[in-house]
């Protein structure tokens, strides 16, 4: 993963666009507002991956939120990265929990959190979750409480 001052994706029309999982592409710039917290969020209503039994596709909506610390991700390299996932082979939670990963390896924000609301295969839909806070902090705290608190009033799902 790359953390660096100057961009190489944004604007850049020549963009080789990965068939394979790739975090390395994702990369940073410096947080402007480090005096402000404040939520970042993405939404990716495209997200595919593959179901690492079948290789069927998986379809879902993936959202991202953070609050940034000293650097933030590039939501160019972003799309980039998550467009990797297109031919990788795991589990919803596992796609989740590594994108959280992942991030948190890049940026290191002080609160993340990913959800994904994958369409149902078989009749039944899957919308893992997963946050992280620093530790030692009030954003540790949160997450557990937002974790705690996660699903106590879910959506109805019948448009999926």
């Amino acid at each position: 993963m790359r953390d660096r001052e100057e961009l190489t994706l944004l604007g850049n029309k020549g963009v080789k666009y990965d068939n394979e999982y790739n975090p390395d592409i994702l990369e940073t710039f410096e947080n402007k507002h480090k005096d402000n917290d404040y939520f970042v969020k993405f939404n990716c209503p495209e997200f595919t991956s593959l179901c690492p039994i079948t290789g069927q596709p998986d379809f879902a909506t993936i959202t991202i939120s953070y609050v940034p610390n000293e650097r933030m991700v590039e939501s160019k390299s972003l799309k980039l990265y998550l467009l990797s996932y297109r031919n990788k082979g795991d589990f919803h939670e596992d796609c989740v929990n590594t994108i959280m990963k992942d991030l948190i390896k890049l940026m290191e924000p002080k609160y993340i959190e990913v959800l994904g609301r994958f369409l149902p295969r078989g009749g039944i839909s899957i919308d893992p979750y997963c946050n992280y806070g620093m530790s030692g902090t009030k954003w540790e705290e949160l997450a557990w409480e937002r974790l705690s608190h996660h699903d106590m009033n879910p959506e109805v799902v019948d448009n999926r």
